[in-house]
């Protein structure tokens, strides 16, 4: 991207003999090259044109000079190639690579949005009309919602046996005086409390909340519409929803009951819960002094709540003595033990939704945390971007980098090492010529992803 410096020509250290002299006088050069990889990426699964069809635009047709589709890319592509913030797109606006990106007619010469004009786009309000003077762009939240549930149903060539809905809540913490703004006593901060639903990799939910709720607020409003809309397409399928004790609630659970859905669940310890498990605590802990090692027995019962319950359900409890002493956990389930036992429930089953923490981590990378607006509803459409930057890349993933050495990576992993390519531009009536950096020490797995990318049939 090129910058304006006031200092023409300036000078490094001296290598040998030669002298060695720098300005920014090179042209049309890009930092994001391989952001190219995205757009073909894009093309294969129509995200920006699924995502532009969730806006109302109320300006006038010609008046316009940024079309809503290529204002919902720009703010995705550039928090995909790691730009969080709108002042950057006041340079960004005059990279010509990111023109392409955005599908602008003249990238040489077209400028893209500023600033401002994004800003606009974030604070238009609820109920904007054609009457509104500047913010005339209406985001419809319920569209976004049913489009994270229908990419991942396009993302599937035929209905799964079973799928698995992991729900967590994490914390994004706030320095400034947003609206919903609280103090959270268990993270010490002022923060949101965002509910995250995933399915595997694929992002279903991401809703932003004030924090002074309850983690599980909110979290049969979102299933309910996801299972509805996913059991029209695949009426057979099965559903098991998978927590930590934070959603283990009675709303929650008989509404799985009622629905056919199954659920695993964390339950929070107690006495009567710790007193269920005494004997097998016991020998936990005489097999941990005859070996030194942590030792761990399985256990299970049927337990209800003396109020909060209204009906007994079947637990599966950890007993486990170690170094530090007693470490009993307790899960609640919906499953049978037939064919899953206690001990495989909880270390195969339970403790594999810890992989939806690094799914919640990767959020942080494309700046899900950059709520800085005065408004919650446009705080949570600048986590819809990052959601939507985080759709790109995870279909990037699974398209591009499959059976590769990065098919595991994170987006950030991602971001350094196949997106941050020097490129030289030049734009010329008939073509856009990209002249990637032959120092990219990745060139290889590059033209890799990109014959897999090729192979597959265009959507858009």
């Amino acid at each position: 991207m090129s910058t304006e410096c006031t200092q023409i020509e300036f000078g490094f250290h001296g290598l040998k003999k030669r002298e060695i002299r720098g300005d920014f006088e090179g042209g049309a050069i890009s930092s994001d090259g391989g952001g190219l990889l995205l757009r073909e990426v894009d093309k294969r699964i129509g995200l920006m044109q699924q995502f532009a069809g969730c806006f109302t635009d109320y300006r006038d047709p010609d008046l316009i000079e940024h079309p809503v589709e290529q204002l919902v890319a720009q703010r995705v592509y550039g928090l995909a190639l790691g730009y969080e913030d709108l002042n950057d797109h006041e340079q960004l606006r005059k990279d010509p690579l990111l023109g392409v990106l955005v599908e602008k007619e003249d990238p040489g010469r077209e400028l893209l949005a500023g600033k401002s004009t994004l800003n606009r786009l974030e604070l238009t309000a609820e109920k904007a009309s054609a009457k509104d003077r500047y913010k005339k762009i209406v985001l419809h939240h319920e569209a976004v919602d049913r489009l994270l549930v229908e990419l991942f149903l396009q993302a599937h060539g035929e209905a799964p046996e079973q799928i698995i809905l992991d729900v967590d809540a994490t914390d994004d913490p706030l320095y400034g005086k947003q609206e919903g703004r609280f103090f959270h006593g268990y993270y010490g901060h002022y923060c949101y409390l965002p509910l995250y639903i995933f399915c595997g990799e694929f992002l279903l939910c991401a809703r932003l909340r004030p924090c002074n709720i309850d983690a599980a607020s909110g979290s049969v409003e979102e299933l309910q519409r996801m299972v509805q809309q996913i059991r029209v397409a695949w009426p057979q399928v099965r559903i098991l929803v998978r927590g930590d004790s934070g959603f283990c609630r009675e709303e929650l659970m008989a509404w799985c009951e009622g629905a056919g859905v199954d659920y695993l669940l964390g339950l929070a310890k107690n006495d009567r819960l710790k007193g269920e498990i005494k004997l097998q605590m016991a020998q936990a802990q005489a097999l941990y002094q005859q070996s030194g090692k942590p030792a761990r027995i399985f256990h299970e019962f049927h337990y209800q709540t003396r109020t909060s319950w209204k009906q007994a359900r079947r637990v599966v409890a950890k007993a486990e003595y170690l170094e530090k002493g007693e470490n009993p956990r307790f899960l609640v389930t919906s499953l049978a033990a037939q064919p899953w036992p206690a001990q495989p429930l909880y270390e195969e089953h339970y403790c594999a939704r810890g992989e939806m923490e690094n799914r919640i981590k990767e959020q942080l990378s494309l700046f899900s945390d950059r709520t800085s607006t005065a408004y919650l509803r446009s705080n949570q459409l600048r986590l819809y971007f990052s959601s939507m930057a985080y759709v790109l890349m995870q279909m990037f993933r699974r398209l591009g980098l499959q059976g590769t050495e990065l098919a595991t990576a994170q987006c950030a992993t991602i971001r350094l090492k196949l997106f941050k390519i020097g490129a030289l531009i030049r734009i010329t009536v008939r073509k856009v010529w990209i002249a990637l950096s032959s120092g990219c020490p990745y060139a290889g797995l590059f033209c890799r992803i990109h014959a897999q990318l090729a192979a597959l049939p265009l959507r858009c």
